[in-house]
């Protein structure tokens, strides 16, 4: 009996956003401001979007991605659970992802927050095991990259709708 190919994979982003602590991480514990800069895109719809900001909590999210995707029609869904959070300095999770019901990954993602002049020094390490079918690991750092640029614009607006 043959195993499908694991791909083993770990990448860091570090930015700088010009907010203090509380305010970037106030973005992550708050699920409506959350769901805001990580759930909502012009390319999918968001089916369902939960979170309980604790430790132990648990993360689930639902998208149907729409027309003129690659995959109209098709749903992604992420879930997750809260490992560790220590306010204000760091949130450890675990999460996997599914294509149509598939599962393409797990990772664990720790999130670190330090004060910087000006604002806060953002890390965010990604630990993870890419399924077959799986996006890969070029394409998950884009989508992270992507989603802390659309954390960026929401700490911009200040946390309002």
């Amino acid at each position: 009996m043959s195993n499908p190919a694991v791909q083993h994979h770990t990448f860091t982003i570090e930015r700088t956003f010009a907010k203090p602590v509380a305010k970037v991480f106030a973005a992550f514990a708050d699920a409506q401001r959350k769901r805001r800069w990580f759930g909502e895109s012009a390319n999918h719809d968001v089916e369902q979007f939960e979170m309980q900001f604790q430790p132990g909590g648990r993360e689930q999210a639902s998208y149907r991605l729409r027309a003129g995707t690659a995959f109209p029609g098709v749903v992604i869904q992420r879930e997750g659970v809260y490992l560790d959070i220590v306010p204000g300095q760091r949130i450890v999770a675990a999460a996997t992802m599914a294509f149509q019901g598939k599962p393409i990954s797990a990772s664990l993602e720790t999130f670190e927050f330090e004060d910087a002049a000006g604002g806060t020094r953002f890390t965010f390490t990604h630990q993870a095991a890419f399924f077959e079918g799986a996006d890969g690991p070029q394409m998950r750092e884009q989508g992270w990259q992507q989603l802390f640029g659309q954390l960026d614009e929401e700490l911009a607006r200040g946390g309002q709708g």
